[in-house]
């Protein structure tokens, strides 16, 4: 990617920080005294790294859990009350809604132990403890190995540990390698299968601002939600049954109602997802130029679609609330991230490191023999992969975003069981399941929003992707359509048996082995199976190989960069992993002449109001309790209800629940966003522009109080006033 003249001169002409920034970091919790207590302690921190992670006495991360697949939540309570965000909880409430009980818009909360619902397929997940288990997975390992083989020995390596660990201590094991391949840690983990909802606030509060205000700041948005683990008798983990009793933590948080002022030493305590901050330039350039533009483009055709239907129709905003959401956060999160690399600058900078990279490894004829060919190498790679990583984006941005081809590909299973055969047994068992799958499909479907989005996107794939990648129904289309999309699309949704729910279960109550065949002719599968193939032939066994030779040489590179920057505090992507990180209470300033206060109040939301934007009506009940003042013990000392708060944690995503923690180890907040103007820190962190957004718990007890009459749950916890 070449960027002109113009662009470079705005680029150099702002401050840019060093690539090594004070405050970053996700840092792992048992190497917390090595590395960062002295510092964390320096800027206020009154606990010792043992109490942060300890396997030997209860400690911080006992009170800490994976929430569902891809978020953090905190434990409250000795009765196993859990706090998450409400965009956590968001798919629960959804399927726990419907027009007549309309929790979404409404809220919910259970007034009793036996009014809590149950969430099928809903886990949290303790971590135990971790081990640095690397000389056992490199065990045998030498730098001369060809990648297949080495890449053999330590699959065969995590397998042989993985399964010698689950078999002696009954517990859930993973090993995650760390700075690319070089290390590895393994978590030992305890998994809850019985989680219920205990509360939720009205999506007016806990999603206000809607996608407006999603990655900005100022927030005003109540983003928490209440759930309750339950176990067995013996408080082991069970499946969902009415005899389980709530689950006694080992540790939960004691709640602050003291608030926070700038400069307060605050701690994010979670399972960031992923990030790539070692990765060099020529791998931003092509998400930062091709792929980031290309899915901005898909998101928002699909959102505007979204949103036309939602606005008319309550049933179609409860049905497509949360499909909505999701296209959504990360739509606007790309948007803002490739603003961020942009005013960073970040490529130029990395180019500069690389230059200086390649002449130290020149310097000495050992690191030459190692190193001086690597990034070549590596670049050769990444030109080889771009092509076919935009092809992959057309396929799941457009092919899996269509609902009704995502649903039909659900059909392969049916089609490859009936013709290997089935006895009657597996058949009642596979269509029981199908029977299953149909009810939550279509109870959150809408053929009219899912045909305006066939068109839309199938347009554009067919006229932007090479012919190489795309599906060969195309060549139909094109001869016996004129390649006009929405002809096409009528004769699918009219034909097809997929997308009507009375068809589907029609075909299913009537099912027989060798009606596959008209499976097979579907006109909606024909489509998903077709570009389905596209993807699993034409892109993944070329661009897997490429992945897997950019993986060996980030490790590569990786170590090498260790190397040729000795002195520099080096921390490890993040990967779902348990991760500490820490910084001030901060205000910002996102662009020349803005400033904003590092905190929010609920006199915002009233400012903000706008009955007509549904994303911005207020609760009467809350309008109610801001005229009166009444705030009782949540109010700060000036008498305001503050809101959310930002500081200089660095966060991603799966830190959304991430407990925020003061000092001394008590609840302050419930970390939920960053601020879009630093959304880039996935790949590049810079002081000055990323914040981490945080709902102040006293916000979060004061809807669970006065707004929802729910005070039993504060009662539950230990406040700290």
């Amino acid at each position: 990617m070449k960027i002109n003249v113009l662009l470079l001169t705005f680029i150099l002409s702002i401050s840019i920080p060093s690539i090594s920034l004070a405050d970053e970091g996700m840092w792992i919790p048992m190497l917390l005294k090595k590395y960062n207590e002295k510092d964390m302690q320096e800027m206020g921190m009154k606990l010792s790294a043992d109490d942060i992670y300890n396997i030997n006495h209860t400690s911080l991360k006992d009170a800490i859990v994976i929430f569902g697949g891809g978020c953090t939540g905190a434990l409250v309570s000795d009765q196993g009350l859990l706090l998450t965000n409400h965009h956590c909880g968001y798919g629960s409430i959804q399927r726990h809604s419907s027009l007549e009980n309309d929790y979404l818009t409404d809220g919910f909360w259970a007034m009793s132990r036996e009014k809590e619902l149950p969430n099928p397929g809903l886990r949290v997940t303790f971590l135990v403890r971790m081990d640095d288990v690397t000389a056992r997975v490199l065990e045998g390992i030498d730098d001369n190995m060809r990648e297949k083989v080495r890449d053999s020995i330590v699959r065969s390596h995590i397998d042989a540990i993985v399964r010698s660990v689950e078999d002696t201590s009954g517990y859930k094991v993973v090993i995650r390698p760390f700075y690319h391949g070089n290390q590895y840690y393994m978590f030992i983990n305890e998994v809850f299968k019985d989680v219920r909802l205990v509360g939720a606030p009205p999506s007016n509060i806990g999603k206000f601002g809607g996608d407006t205000d999603n990655w900005m700041w100022p927030r005003h948005t109540g983003d928490f939600s209440v759930f309750r683990i339950y176990a067995d008798s013996n408080n082991k983990p069970a499946p969902y049954s009415d005899k389980n009793v709530p689950y006694k933590p080992k540790y939960f948080f004691p709640v602050s109602l003291k608030g926070v002022d700038k400069g307060d030493f605050t701690m994010v305590f979670g399972y960031p997802g992923s990030t790539e901050q070692y990765i060099p330039s020529f791998a931003i350039e092509p998400l930062f130029g091709h792929k980031n533009p290309l899915r901005i483009e898909m998101r928002g055709k699909v959102l505007d679609i979204y949103n036309k239907y939602i606005n008319q129709d309550d049933l179609i905003r409860i049905q497509y609330a949360s499909k909505s959401a999701g296209v959504a956060n990360s739509w606007k999160k790309w948007i803002g991230e490739n603003r961020g690399i942009l005013r960073t600058g970040i490529i130029e900078r990395k180019q500069q490191q690389e230059r200086e990279f390649i002449e130290w490894a020149g310097a000495d004829s050992q690191r030459a023999k190692k190193y001086a060919k690597l990034l070549p190498e590596y670049e050769k790679v990444y030109e080889e992969i771009t092509p076919l990583d935009i092809a992959m984006t057309y396929v799941t941005e457009v092919g899996f975003r269509i609902e009704i081809l995502r649903y039909a590909l659900g059909f392969r299973r049916m089609v490859e069981a009936s013709e290997k055969g089935m006895d009657d047994t597996q058949l009642a068992t596979l269509l029981e399941s199908y029977h299953v799958a149909a009810q939550r499909h279509f109870k959150d479907y809408q053929e009219k929003v899912d045909k305006e989005v066939f068109i839309t996107l199938l347009t554009e794939y067919y006229r932007q992707v090479e012919q190489e990648f795309q599906p060969t129904v195309f060549r139909e289309i094109a001869k016996k359509y004129n390649g006009d999309i929405k002809a096409y699309a009528g004769m699918v949704f009219e034909k097809s048996f997929l997308a009507s729910e009375e068809k589907v279960l029609s075909f299913l109550d009537t099912y027989k082995p060798s009606a596959y065949k008209k499976i097979l002719k579907d006109p909606a599968y024909k489509l998903a199976s077709d570009i389905y193939s596209v993807y699993q032939e034409k892109i993944i066994p070329d661009i897997f190989v490429l992945y897997d030779r950019a993986d060996s040489l980030q490790r590569i590179y990786m170590k090498a960069l260790m190397e040729f920057e000795p002195e520099r505090r080096f921390y490890p992507d993040a990967n779902s992993t348990l991760r500490v990180s820490y910084g001030p209470v901060m205000d910002y300033s996102p662009a020349d002449g803005v400033e904003y206060g590092y905190y929010t109040t609920l006199d915002g939301i009233m400012e903000k109001e706008n009955p007509d934007i549904y994303d911005y009506v207020v609760e009467d009940k809350l309008k109610e309790l801001y005229r009166e003042e009444d705030y009782g013990r949540y109010a700060d000392k000036d008498g305001s209800l503050r809101v959310c708060f930002t500081a200089m944690n660095h966060t991603s995503g799966g830190n959304s629940g991430s407990p925020v923690i003061n000092a001394t180890g008590e609840l302050i907040g419930l970390n939920f966003d960053r601020c879009w103007e630093g959304t880039m820190s996935d790949i590049v962190y810079d002081p000055e522009q990323c914040r981490n957004i945080s709902l102040d718990i006293r916000y979060c007890l004061f809807i669970m109080d006065k707004f929802a009459g729910a005070g039993h749950l504060v009662e539950e916890m230990e406040v700290v006033e």
